[in-house]
């Protein structure tokens, strides 16, 4: 079994900052990737960062310059530093795992979400 929980989502004021985390566990070979995704009420859910086994990140647009995702490998965790946050960051936040088991079995996981919510 493998699984990937979030945690970090609360109540921030905008402007505040805000750390999400996100662990893979379970019959893990390697992870190829780790990203987050978000979903806003009403609206569909959408990449906003990811980084590779190799470090290698990208992020969207609207979150570049406030939001930093890195990696602590040895414990296949993944973070989401969100800095000048604002409403329009209201969003329930998922982490998205593409890994390998050692029996060469390719898996895509999701985690549940955590609600991340920004209002004064």
């Amino acid at each position: 079994q493998v699984q990937v929980v979030e945690s970090g989502g609360c109540l921030v004021q905008p402007g505040g900052s805000l750390r999400l985390s996100c662990a893979a566990s379970g019959n893990i070979f390697n992870i190829y990737a780790m990203d987050w995704f978000r979903q806003a009420p009403g609206k569909q859910r959408e990449l906003v960062a990811g980084i590779t086994s190799g470090s290698s990140t990208a992020n969207a647009d609207a979150v570049t310059g406030r939001f930093t995702i890195s990696s602590d490998n040895s414990k296949n965790t993944v973070f989401l530093q969100m800095n000048s946050l604002n409403p329009e960051d209201t969003a329930v936040y998922y982490c998205n795992a593409k890994v390998v088991q050692a029996n060469h079995r390719y898996l895509e996981l999701w985690g549940q979400g955590t609600l991340v919510t920004v209002s004064s």
